[in-house]
């Protein structure tokens, strides 16, 4: 089982504005150590060995309530020497990582790719694999004169240092390590008095032991400036969106949720507290399409809207503190069964009231059932299209449901409302179902 070593010894002097101790420094309720564990612990990692330094035994003590309460195996190590180069904290850890291991920086964000990416290498016994960014002109949030860089020649590490004229990528702080590595830290100490893990690197890089991979467009930062600490805060709002998100999700919601997110991040609001508030709202919006009006229709329409943003609030909340589970997303799913039957059977009612006509009511039961049906063919549907494509695929779902709801009540139809939802949700389950069959059929011939 591959282990993880994460370095959070050092002082972090140029974020001291925001905290006194770099690992605690929190984004959105949750520290940078605590982030960096989570992330790798989400990729398959169990078992870790975090080197502490400055303010260690608050940093340690905070490490040991994340061990208990996500049951993840954390040994402690002390670098008393934090105050020197960080190849000593490496070292330090030698005797509790016998085989490969995976090494990060404790004050580093990384995408999960980037980490999959990395273990999934094949590495030689003595070697060494840095995940290098290769995006050097796109990085205007990294300081340029404190960056490790790298100059990588045919998928080998040429040079590193900070002070390079000449490199073509950056240092992530991200590592696939061999105990190599250790005896590299040992040898440069002893014969050039520097016992920095760049200079370890460059003993290997000698030998022709040290490769890199590149990280592509995933996302990296070196959270050791306030102005960084801003762009992490931007980067971990972005990541939470999802591939599954509809149109208008994406293009809407999204944005307003953000907001929303940001305030609910500063609480102790769980994502299904935020669940059972959106159902809520959801639940007057439906009473009030129960009332004869316009008023209460527009007002009902108006809140159907708000809850739909509010419900792709629990979900961010979920992925921002690391508060994903099965049971979560099952219960939103079926609090939003409820209110959607809540809400079209208002919706119906109140169309019918208006004339009395039996169609009206039957546009309701398409709707309805066409709403659930496409609610039921969610789940198989977004496993098929994830597994095909990388980003963003089409789907039109309950945003788009909700949405047609807000339109019919805004403008006073809601017969209208009622057939448009009648044909779309139903046309795309038929959509669905075809290429569903389609892709049953490609597996048959296999």
């Amino acid at each position: 089982m591959l282990k993880c070593l994460i370095i959070a010894a050092g002082k972090g002097k140029r974020i001291r504005k925001i905290s006194e101790s770099k690992p605690l420094t929190e984004i959105y309720g949750i520290p940078l150590i605590e982030r960096v564990i989570l992330t790798a612990h989400k990729v398959g990692i169990n078992e870790f060995v975090v080197v502490t330094g400055y303010n260690g035994s608050k940093v340690r003590k905070y490490i040991d309530k994340v061990k208990k309460t996500k049951e993840i195996k954390i040994t402690h190590v002390i670098n008393n020497e934090w105050d020197k180069e960080n190849g000593l904290s490496v070292l330090k850890a030698r005797d509790y990582l016998p085989d490969k291991f995976l090494l990060l920086m404790g004050d580093h964000l990384y995408e999960e790719n980037i980490l999959k990416n990395l273990m999934a290498q094949d590495i030689k016994e003595d070697e060494v694999i840095l995940a290098a960014d290769f995006k050097i002109d796109e990085q205007h949030f990294i300081d340029i004169d404190d960056a490790t860089k790298v100059l990588i020649e045919d998928g080998y590490i040429k040079d590193i240092g900070k002070n390079l004229q000449k490199y073509n990528a950056f240092d992530t702080g991200a590592f696939l390590c061999t105990p190599a590595i250790f005896e590299a830290i040992e040898q440069n100490k002893r014969e050039n008095n520097d016992s920095s893990l760049s200079g370890a690197i460059k003993v290997l890089a000698e030998k022709k032991k040290a490769r890199a991979i590149d990280i592509g467009r995933s996302f990296w930062i070196d959270v050791d400036t306030v102005e960084a600490y801003e762009k992490a805060k931007e980067f971990l709002l972005h990541k939470i969106e999802k591939k599954s998100d509809g149109p208008i999700s994406r293009y809407l919601n999204r944005p307003f949720s953000r907001k929303l997110t940001k305030l609910f991040a500063s609480t102790n609001l769980t994502p299904n507290t935020i669940s059972i508030l959106s159902f809520l709202i959801a639940i007057v919006s439906a009473v009030l399409f129960f009332f004869k009006g316009y008023i209460p229709l527009l007002l009902g329409g108006i809140l159907a809207q708000f809850s739909s943003i509010i419900d792709g609030c629990d979900g961010e909340i979920a992925r921002l503190k690391y508060l994903e589970s099965d049971f979560g997303g099952w219960f939103d799913a079926v609090l939003d069964r409820y209110a959607d039957g809540f809400l079209l059977a208002g919706l119906t009612w109140h169309s019918y009231i208006q004339n009395y006509s039996a169609f009206r009511l039957l546009a309701g039961l398409f709707a309805i059932t066409g709403s659930f049906v496409n609610s039921y063919t969610a789940d198989k549907y977004d496993s098929y299209m994830k597994k095909k494509t990388e980003g963003h695929y089409f789907r039109i779902g309950r945003d788009v449901r909700i949405f047609i709801i807000f339109l019919g009540a805004l403008f006073n139809i809601p017969i209208v409302a009622l057939v448009a939802l009648a044909l779309i949700m139903n046309i795309e389950n038929l959509r669905r179902i075809w290429i569903l069959w389609n892709a049953s059929k490609e597996e048959l011939k296999k």
